[in-house]
């Protein structure tokens, strides 16, 4: 069922929540596939685990950026809106305050523990941690960027939202004047859906082979093309209830080319087209065809998802009042716990049917744990981007049920 007109668009809630628990899956996921690199792995690693992953690792970063861009188009429709000053201000607390208090704190055991794994170092966290936080260390001089060894590893999602949340913020106007107009009213949306999936075809074309993908920010342009491109997209389409109907209505034709196009992939990183490959190598029509199908992947894997959410997840619950307020906290943590608790249980010689669920089980605990703890005390509450304003505690699902964060503001339905 489409969601009827309301204040507040559940379904991006949902697909949201719903990203973010693949996130943790996914990088679960990482610590048993073989092949991979990743910051510790397991001593029981798989090779077929990659062809499940390869289900959502070529869409899933895209959906959030383009969950986000839509969440901050209806956000520019709440009646009390703020100026572009206030909104970047605003953004620049909720996403770098929380980049930074992971770089210095919760990031830090991800980055002890892979180099305890590799031998680089010696025990002494908190002897690592003084010389991890000095940008002018001698520590592992092999792995510094230009302010040493500090890193954002998995919270590379926060800096490159911040950026192109204020872009679009700062080109709010001519946005809203381009989705308004009578011309791009009439743009059919296939029509729409076709042309950005030819344009990242080409952006993959263009720049995947040249800048390998780095989550370093100043040097991943084709991440850049990538992502931009889906940011800008998700928050044209969220102003287009047109093209958001077209695709609820056609979410299962998108379901079936994305597994289509899943079922293509898979094959081909398995040599089922070994032969055709041989024969197209040196043909610049098999990188067209290679595009096509991934660009193809990204995108009916987002339409489908962003269909049948908007089909069937259009109500609130009490789950979702949770998680809306709890799932940045919950993304700045998993990672780090999910490697702190990995690391514990090496000893143990347990068997991965039995390792995976406990180390899933006590990744989720320790996120429920975190956050209660997080959320009860106003400095914390601060360094994770939550609201700091009297009874904030209190009012949380209150707030988020009314639609009075930044995140999911409604426009009426499509």
């Amino acid at each position: 069922m489409t969601q009827p007109t309301a204040e507040r668009r559940y379904d991006i809630d949902w697909l949201r929540t719903l990203a973010f628990a693949v996130l943790i899956l996914y990088h679960l996921g990482m610590y048993y596939v073989a092949d991979w690199g990743w910051h510790i792995k397991s001593e029981q690693t798989s090779v077929w685990l990659q062809n499940l992953m390869m289900l959502t690792a070529p869409w899933r970063m895209s959906l959030l950026f383009f969950v986000s861009a839509m969440a901050l188009a209806l956000a520019q429709n709440r009646p009390t809106l703020r100026s572009g000053l206030q909104q970047a201000g605003r953004r620049t607390r909720r996403l770098m305050v929380p980049l930074l208090f992971g770089m210095f704190v919760i990031v830090v055991p991800q980055v002890y523990f892979e180099a305890l794994s590799q031998e680089l170092i010696g025990p002494g966290y908190l002897r690592f941690w003084v010389q991890y936080i000095n940008p002018r260390t001698d520590l592992l001089t092999d792995h510094h960027t230009p302010i040493g060894l500090l890193t954002w590893n998995h919270l590379w999602f926060l800096p490159y939202l911040w950026i192109y949340s204020l872009l679009l913020i700062a080109l709010r106007g001519p946005l809203h004047l381009l989705a308004h107009s009578a011309v791009f009213q009439r743009v059919p949306p296939l029509i729409a859906i076709t042309v950005v999936i030819g344009i990242l075809a080409a952006v993959r074309l263009a720049l995947h082979d040249q800048f390998p993908v780095t989550n370093a920010l100043l040097d991943d342009w084709y991440n850049h093309g990538r992502y931009l491109l889906v940011f800008v997209f998700g928050y044209l389409f969220a102003l287009q209830p047109r093209w958001w109907q077209f695709v609820i209505d056609r979410r299962r034709v998108f379901l079936c080319i994305a597994i289509t196009c899943y079922g293509l992939i898979v094959a081909e990183r398995n040599g089922a087209f070994g032969q055709l490959d041989a024969a197209l190598a040196a043909h610049p029509v098999l990188d067209l065809l290679e595009g096509a199908v991934q660009a193809l992947n990204l995108w009916a894997w987002i339409f489908a998802v962003v269909g049948f959410a908007g089909f069937h997840l259009y109500r609130p619950s009490a789950l979702l009042s949770y998680t809306n307020t709890a799932i940045l906290t919950w993304y700045m943590l998993h990672q780090t716990l999910i490697i702190v608790f990995a690391w514990s249980l090496k000893p143990l010689i347990l068997p991965v049917g039995l390792e995976a669920p406990i180390l899933l089980a006590l990744t989720i605990a320790g996120c429920l744990l975190g956050y209660e703890i997080i959320r009860r005390v106003s400095v914390l509450r601060w360094l994770c981007g939550m609201d700091v304003s009297k009874g904030a505690l209190q009012g949380d699902a209150k707030r988020e049920r009314k639609g009075e964060d930044d995140d999911c503001r409604a426009v009426p339905a499509p």
